[in-house]
């Protein structure tokens, strides 16, 4: 069983306002009536990957934490709580919003030739001082395929 969720986004063209010709897309990550999120983003920030670098593996322990890739290809491994990965893959062109509860382990991987950026939304703000962040290993994960 996985100890993660996702949702697609959804995505919707954009016209210009002069013509009507289509000018780009966009796509909504949450909405308040949406109840993908249950407990509102009490912080919201954008975290770069550079090419072929990893973040993580580390377990928050107090926050719990929804992802989607905005620009690049990322993807997320997660450690379930019976010992098996999970890899979901999130990218501009397929964003998918990962949801990361508090006391799982996971890291993400930029699969990119270029630096890749990540929305989070989390429901506990981050202080410099709140130390709720334990870094770990996934030592039985084979990294190889990736890097």
């Amino acid at each position: 069983m996985n100890d993660y969720t996702t949702t697609n986004i959804e995505k919707h063209q954009t016209k210009d306002t002069d013509d009507g010709h289509i000018n780009g897309e966009l796509a909504v990550v949450w909405r308040d009536w949406d109840d993908i999120i249950k407990n509102y983003p009490k912080m919201v920030y954008v975290s770069s990957i550079n090419p072929r670098e990893i973040k993580g593996p580390h377990i928050h322990t107090k926050r719990t934490s929804h992802f989607v890739c905005i620009h690049g290809k990322v993807l997320f491994i997660v450690k379930n709580n019976d010992g098996t990965y999970s890899e979901i893959e999130s990218s501009d062109e397929h964003p998918v919003l990962i949801h990361i509860p508090k006391n799982i382990a996971s890291a993400h991987i930029n699969l990119s030739t270029d630096t890749s950026r990540v929305l989070a939304l989390a429901d506990i703000s981050w202080k410099p001082n709140d130390n709720e962040m334990i870094n770990t290993i996934f030592d039985d994960y084979d990294w190889k395929k990736w890097i």
